[in-house]
Parts: structure tokens; sequence; C-alpha cells
């Protein structure tokens, strides 16, 4: 599962993409190409396990990232961008809102609500003729023989068309699992979840003006936003010690790095959602699927685990932390025992009871 990182030239994304990965991009000659990487997902929770039990291990969960090549004209004339973007999972939309003389925008001034709009109208118009090539298509097919398939998929792709024509994305649509099925392999773009991250100046991180006027645009389409200042997450990341950093976040008045909340909302956009195994040789935070069983969380840390799942033990991450230990919390009787049936809840520690 990945999480494209698309934006118009100039608005920081790739700044954003090396804190995120901690990697270097070098520059290259000639076309750009999608580059890959994968990120730690921060979560205080996990911080604060790591501190109760002081484990020999810690293992962070990680999501992967592709930075997609900038939009502009080039690339959207020749296509490329967009199968790019159609290869991931779920889209984070880097949009410029600093100002800075020194770095050229390609409109002339900065606005962004402007440019969030001329990105989605550009998405929009992809899907849109997509459809109508496969409208176009399918009623040709038809005249030549009728087939149930067919006429489904193509009172579908009729529904999508009016859908795109409001300029309404397509993940608005609730579809059914045989529709779904329809398009799995069609590269609709605004079928996918979307994180739109506004890299603002220093002065307007405690701002919720931009947020404000932006949710009129990101609401009605389903798109979460949220501030982030990459040269200051390029500062922070630079900062050696933890009380360093909490220091810098203090003076800037802010609680966590941008960073946290923006690889949790790609989380979110994936459909995914967090656990943990905790003890005194490792603390790991795992990933699995929104809604799922405990065999399938065991499955996420062995295969094993989900083969001979038994029951799973669970721990509450809010109820371990008012407790203060898992010793403490045993004695209140919060050590919950749960079958097959149970569905994982986001900051469940879990520890699996197998059989081989």
């Amino acid at each position: 599962m990945k999480i494209g990182i698309i934006g118009l030239p100039q608005t920081g994304k790739k700044t954003l993409f090396q804190v995120l990965t901690g990697s270097e991009i070098k520059e290259t000659s000639g076309a750009a190409k999608p580059i890959p990487g994968t990120a730690d997902i921060i979560d205080p929770r996990f911080d604060e396990l790591v501190t109760m039990y002081s484990p020999k291990k810690q293992t962070h969960a990680r999501i992967d990232l592709m930075l997609l090549p900038k939009i502009e004209q080039e690339t959207i004339a020749k296509g490329e961008i967009f199968r790019d973007i159609s290869d991931v999972d779920a889209i984070c939309h880097v949009v410029r809102s600093f100002t800075d003389d020194a770095v050229y925008h390609t409109a002339g001034s900065v606005d962004a609500i402007r440019d969030l709009e001329m990105v989605n109208a550009e998405l929009l118009m992809h899907d849109q003729i997509f459809v109508e090539k496969r409208i176009e298509r399918l009623e040709t097919q038809i005249k030549k023989i009728k087939d149930d398939k067919q006429l489904k998929e193509l009172e579908l792709m009729k529904k999508m068309q009016v859908e795109l024509e409001n300029e309404k994305p397509l993940r608005l649509m609730e579809l059914a699992e045989d529709e779904e099925l329809l398009i799995r392999s069609y590269p609709f773009i605004t079928r996918k979840e979307m994180i739109v991250a506004f890299n603002v100046d220093e002065s307007q991180l405690d701002s919720n003006e931009l947020l404000s006027e932006a949710k009129v645009h990101c609401e009605p389409q389903n798109i979460k936003a949220m501030l982030v200042s990459a040269q200051v997450e390029s500062e922070i990341a630079l900062l050696e010690s933890a009380e360093e950093r909490n220091e810098f976040l203090e003076d800037l008045g802010i609680d966590e790095p941008a960073l946290g909340k923006l690889t949790r909302l790609c989380l979110e956009a994936l459909g995914r959602i967090s656990f943990f195994t905790v003890g005194p040789e490792e603390v790991h935070h795992w990933l699995v699927r929104s809604g799922s069983p405990a065999p399938v969380a065991a499955g996420a840390i062995h295969s094993d685990l989900q083969k001979g799942f038994i029951r799973a033990e669970v721990m509450k991450y809010e109820e371990l932390m008012e407790a203060g230990s898992e010793a403490e919390l045993k004695k209140q009787g919060k050590m919950y025992v749960q079958g097959k049936d149970y569905i994982v809840v986001d900051g469940d520690i879990l520890n699996i009871r197998f059989a081989v």
C-alpha cells in the first residue's frame, strides 16, 4: 500500500519527502521518475509504551511513500503523471502556502486555494475523459453483441459520468462489491482517498484561517486537510536529542511535529489502524486493515499466529496508561481475553496465544 506525494512545482514536496523518509534526493538529468521511500509512523502512544517497558528493541510501523514528478503542463499533456498517480493507493497533495521571493511560483503569486482547485480539476478531468471513452467503447460493443456484464458496466459508467460532470470526485460514490470488481483495474484517480498538506510559513502554524477557508472546498469532496511547514520539520529533524526537539516545539507553541499527524492521516487514508505488542524484549507497532478480526491482526505479526490462533489477550492503551503498569492493570481485572470474532480497535495492545 503506497501513498503518492503530488504537487505543483516549488511546493516543498521534495523537502517533505526527504524529512519523512530520512533520505536525500540527488538531482538527476532526464525525465523525472517516481522516487520510492518509506517513513516511520510517528505515534505518541508508541513512545509512551517504550518509556513504560524500556525494551531492548523498539520497532516502528512503516508506510510506503512515492514522490511523484511535479504536476505541470508537460507532464499533464503527456499523461505520465496520471499513470504514476493511478499506481498508488492514496494521495498526499502538497500545496504551497508559504511566501518566499527567492522561490518562484509558476502562476506568479501564492494562492493555496486556487492551486488546490486547479489540481483537483485536472484529476477530475482525467477521470471524466476515461469514463467518456469507456462509454463510447461499451456502446459500440453492445451494438454488436449484448452482454449483461457490459450493460451493467455501461450503467455504472453513466452514473460516474454524471458525478464527474457535477465536479464530484468518484470517492464520494458508494459502490456495491460487484461494481467495485468491474472497475478494479481502471485508473481512476478521484476514487482514491486524498490528504492535502498545506506547506505554510512558521508564522502560520498556529493559525486556523487557511484551514477554515479550505474546509469549504475539502469537506464536500471528502479530503482531509492539515498544515505543515516543511522548513520547520527539516529543522526539527536535524536536532539530535528529544529534549532539544521538545524545547524547539515548545518555543513554536505546538504539541508535536506535523509529520506525526501527517503519517497518521496517511494510515487513515489507506484504511489502516495501529496495534501494539509489548514486553521487555521489544515494543512493536503494527498495522492492520480497519475492521480486522484478531486472527488477521495475529497474521500481521506472523502467519503461524493466524493459523494456530487460540485467543488474544487485549489491553486498552488508555487503561494501561491510567493504571501505570501492566501488573496493576491485571490487578484491576482489565486484561481482556478475546476470541476469533473480536474486531481489533486502534491502539489495542495484543498478546496472541496460539498453537502450531
